[in-house]
């Protein structure tokens, strides 16, 4: 069973996961012949004051 757990920053819509996670169901379905049942996805919501990239807050560059 593939599981994805995947970190996205805060603030998209519920609407939005659920578009988001129905392409990924149907693309694992499509590439890897499994069921949409056998497909898990975590998202974590994740302030941008608590990822950094090169050496540098997201929230910083704001």
């Amino acid at each position: 069973m593939p599981t994805f757990h995947i970190e996205l920053f805060e603030g998209r819509t519920l609407e939005q996961k659920r578009q988001f996670v129905e392409a990924i169901t149907k693309a694992t379905c499509d590439s890897l012949g499994v069921e949409p049942n056998s497909v898990d996805i975590i998202l974590t919501d994740v302030k941008r004051e608590n990822w950094a990239t090169g050496g540098r807050l997201w929230s910083d560059a704001e």
